[in-house]
């Protein structure tokens, strides 16, 4: 089994992103075998276990993955994970490899691809809300896509906001509508479980990456921000995990594949939501890029 050391060696962004783009146009094509994950809620300890199968091309794989949000105040990681890779023709298992690190980093390359695509080529002004492990993989993985002139950092723990920004050389505000007031791209990071964006605070033209939550029960957008278009990765999975979208009773205006396929997204000056929980066709494209670069050297 490769470990999360192995894997950050055989995976780049430069790589990972494109192959995220093309299992993103696949799934919405209809050229991906993938159910909605299955999750186990574990509530004495306040997490849960997903299962997350997909038959992709010549591989197929499942991503077996935890959760638990209080993980964090120990020291841990919330998200940890183990994927195992299957041969789509025989049924042979192929390689087992940690998917702490691919989870990490394949969501910040979902959010690249959706920014990539639905927010403003002229966009200058990033605000991030949430200063953890995604606020850290999310900058990494949008270098290459967007070259913001400002980005401003809010978290709930003013500490972390202030070490983030200055890790980046972005300046820390003290609200999150200080940090979303004005900006063109906003990214929503936290394990938060009641809203910390208000639409209010949007522009127009504005485009909300929703990345903390994905449990039908938590939000971090309220009403109002989810009363523009609202893009997913999938819309049975979002129907059924995303609580941004359940609590507000959200219309699901497109699939993020459809849009990169040729569909067209109609703003109706409102901001635009992308909203991603995650799907398992993108464990198995990241995967098959660490397995491909591991069977080459071997």
């Amino acid at each position: 089994m490769l470990q999360e050391k192995d894997v950050q060696a055989l995976l780049s962004y430069n790589e990972l992103i494109p192959a995220i783009r093309q299992a993103l146009m696949d799934y919405s094509a209809g050229r991906v075998q993938q159910p909605v994950r299955a999750i186990l809620p574990v509530p004495e300890h306040q997490g849960w276990f997903g299962v997350m199968p997909a038959v992709y091309g010549p591989l197929m794989g499942a991503k077996l993955v935890t959760f638990y949000p209080h993980n964090a105040a120990a020291g841990k990681h919330t998200h940890m994970a183990v994927i195992q890779l299957f041969s789509a023709e025989t049924g042979e298992p192929l390689l087992a490899m940690d998917g702490r690190l691919i989870t990490e980093m394949r969501t910040a390359a979902v959010s690249a691809v959706a920014i990539g695509h639905l927010a403003d080529p002229k966009s200058k002004v990033l605000a991030i809300l949430g200063s953890g492990v995604q606020a850290r993989s999310h900058i990494r993985a949008l270098a290459g896509v967007r070259p913001f002139s400002e980005v401003r950092v809010w978290s709930r723990t003013a500490e972390h906001a202030q070490t983030f920004a200055g890790e980046i050389g972005a300046s820390s505000r003290d609200t999150a509508e200080e940090a979303v007031r004005g900006a063109d791209v906003v990214l929503c990071l936290t394990s938060a479980a009641q809203p910390i964006l208000s639409g209010q605070w949007l522009s127009p033209n504005a485009m909300v990456c929703a990345i903390g939550t994905a449990t039908p029960d938590r939000r971090e957008l309220d009403g109002e921000a989810m009363r523009g278009p609202v893009v997913v990765e999938c819309r049975k999975a979002a129907a059924r995990e995303a609580g941004d979208i359940v609590l507000a009773q959200a219309h699901i205006s497109a699939e993020i594949g459809e849009l990169l396929n040729g569909a067209q997204l109609e703003r109706n000056d409102r901001p635009v939501v992308f909203k991603s929980v995650g799907l398992a066709v993108e464990d198995i494209a990241a995967a098959k890029l660490v397995y491909d670069k591991y069977t080459a050297s071997a």
